[in-house]
């Protein structure tokens, strides 16, 4: 708390000796010396839009004292006929303007990201003028000046506006250059988790089907011990009891660890994003992934159609798979074409590339379990969900998958097929996967 106060003085500090030294750059309007305007009042009113934590009034105190020191030592350098106390009162009116402007700023604090800018640069254009009359009131109280001429009020009140919507102006310049920064930061955030909830949602689905596949063994193993019991091979039979025990136990770890991921998606709140959101992901992703391997790659989107989609992780995941895939099958240079558009209640979601293609004897073998033509050095397999996964995940809202060779001299042509309906259907990850084995 003590060093949250200090850094609070500190900065109330700066801002009067930035606003006093700024000051000194000024013109004077009127024919004689003792109404002046600086950038000082463009300073102070930046600061306190800029740090809005500050006191106010006691900035705008403090701003006024040190003002009104440094305006009278420039007095008394330049003319020596004055005393001390003489250079001080002819300048406390321009350190009651500075107290007079925060109690008015102080008034709109609260409302500073609530207002338009227009209507903020108007209130403060008020205040500034009202500011402005103060000062000119005092000076005549202490000088006996003549402070009621009408184009003397009509010119403060053009300075007060073009000096309050330019220092508006610079403020929301670095404003709008933060929530850049800050939506670029958002949008590597988003990226990042869309790609991990998509990795997420490949190996549950992944889990859900071999789940299954070890429901099927339990109840064959139960079945073989039942046999083995009735042959009476107690031996044997108790054995197969044991290996049925076993792999029913491998089941209900599995099914905590599907539970705990279903988890992540499982949400009472309903998020929608549209295909154009989910094809800048995959576009921007996959860029990205073609650098890492040191290839130029081109990655071209047509989006002729768009919807609003809650299904856009099971999405994002069949067409990011597609996409590294293509990336993955270009050597060191060509082109990825994504197109999206909605033909008879279906929507299409077409990957072509210009890399070595798939021969024709191997088309169908692409999207068996297990089959991949990635290895790496030591030759070991990708392990990535592979395309009957992604093939598993299309069928689970209905759809169909195609490969076919591309309509260019070599490359592959990706052929998704997804009723309408099951995109627009509101619904969550719930842990049921239908699909054709």
């Amino acid at each position: 708390m003590q060093n949250l106060v200090k850094n609070e003085r500190l900065q109330m500090i700066i801002i009067a000796i930035a606003t006093a030294t700024g000051a000194q750059f000024k013109i004077n309007p009127f024919s004689n010396d003792y109404f002046r305007i600086g950038l000082g009042v463009s300073i102070f009113l930046f600061f306190l839009l800029l740090m809005p934590h500050l006191p106010y009034v006691k900035t705008g105190i403090l701003t006024g004292i040190v003002s009104m020191i440094v305006q009278s030592g420039d007095w008394i350098t330049h003319v020596h006929s004055y005393t001390i106390l003489e250079s001080l009162q002819n300048n406390v009116a321009a350190g009651c303007y500075y107290v007079v402007f925060a109690l008015g700023m102080s008034k709109l604090r609260r409302k500073l990201n609530e207002l338009h800018p227009l209507m903020l640069g108007g209130y403060i254009a008020l205040i500034d003028f009202v500011s402005n009359e103060t000062e000119l009131l005092l000076r005549g109280v202490f000088l006996g000046t003549n402070t009621f001429y009408f184009k003397e009020w009509l010119l403060i009140m053009v300075i007060a506006v073009v000096r309050s919507y330019f220092a508006i102006g610079l403020y929301n310049s670095i404003a709008i250059s933060q929530m850049r920064l800050l939506h670029a930061e958002q949008e590597k955030r988003m990226e990042q988790m869309l790609n991990i909830n998509s990795g997420l949602y490949g190996e549950a689905f992944y889990l859900k089907k071999a789940m299954d596949t070890i429901e099927g063994i339990t109840a064959d193993s139960y079945d073989l011990y039942r046999k083995l019991n009735e042959d009476n091979l107690k031996g044997y039979s108790q054995r197969t009891l044991g290996i049925a025990q076993q792999i029913h136990e491998v089941k209900k770890d599995s099914q905590r660890i599907l539970a705990g991921l279903l988890k992540l998606f499982d949400s009472e709140v309903v998020v929608h994003m549209s295909l154009s959101e989910i094809m800048h992901f995959v576009v921007k992703g996959n860029q990205e992934y073609s650098e890492m391997l040191k290839k130029k790659v081109i990655i071209e989107k047509e989006l002729a159609f768009n919807l609003n989609t809650t299904h856009y992780v099971p999405l994002l995941t069949i067409i990011n798979n597609l996409v590294a895939n293509a990336v993955e099958a270009i050597e060191k240079n060509g082109t990825i074409h994504i197109r999206v558009f909605e033909k008879e209640d279906d929507v299409y979601f077409i990957v072509i590339d210009s890399g070595k293609g798939i021969p024709d004897h191997k088309k169908e073998l692409i999207f068996e379990p297990g089959y991949t033509t990635k290895y790496n050095e030591e030759g070991i397999a990708a392990t990535g969900i592979g395309l009957s996964h992604v093939r598993d995940i299309v069928l689970s809202f209905g759809g169909s998958i195609a490969v076919a060779s591309s309509e260019k001299a070599c490359g592959t042509q990706f052929v998704v097929r997804l009723p309408l309906t099951s995109l627009i259907k509101e619904g969550r990850v719930d842990g049921t996967f239908n699909y054709d084995r």
